[in-house]
């Protein structure tokens, strides 16, 4: 008879429970059905139209190098060095590429032993050319050289850098 009573209780509670969340339903239906958004139109696209640089405006294509020309004579700007002088051996190799070995002194002359890149051995004194930027040695000590080489800027114009090369032990 105990069991009667569960299998009634279950069923009575069974049928109770289908209408459970009935009104959350009923709600999440009826809750955005008024409302509606506008959405503004998309921005007019504008056509590109490209900018052509011409031979005859005052402005520099931003496309093309603008390496400043050595040899020409109006653009020579300040403190140009002499382009017309023989190179030295040494003006084929950049100024890092060079390594001082060594240092010797003859008749109070000072040099400096200098390896290029390619393992020849020079001999380098104050007044001797090395570098890619018109480097000029201007004194040899036993440990260091010291050269003031000469760059161009943008504008044509030249300057001095000091640069050294140290003693490789």
């Amino acid at each position: 008879m105990k069991s009667h009573y569960i299998l009634i209780a279950s069923l009575c509670l069974v049928g109770c429970g289908g209408e459970e969340f009935q009104d959350l339903r009923d709600f999440v239906k009826t809750a955005g059905a008024d409302m509606r958004g506008k959405i503004p139109p998309a921005p007019e696209v504008k056509p590109y139209e490209p900018f052509v640089y011409e031979n005859s405006t005052s402005i520099a294509d931003p496309f093309k190098p603008r390496k400043p020309d050595l040899r020409s004579a109006n653009k020579a700007g300040l403190n140009q060095p002499d382009l017309d002088r023989p190179k030295e051996a040494l003006e084929d190799f950049p100024l890092e590429a060079l390594k001082m070995v060594g240092y010797l002194q003859q008749k109070s002359v000072g040099y400096a032993v200098v390896k290029a890149p390619d393992n020849k051995i020079y001999r380098v004194k104050s007044g001797n050319y090395l570098g890619l930027n018109f480097g000029k040695v201007l004194e040899v000590a036993g440990n260091e050289v010291k050269i003031k080489e000469m760059v161009q800027d943008s504008a044509g114009d030249w300057t001095e850098r000091m640069s050294t090369l140290q003693l490789v032990e």
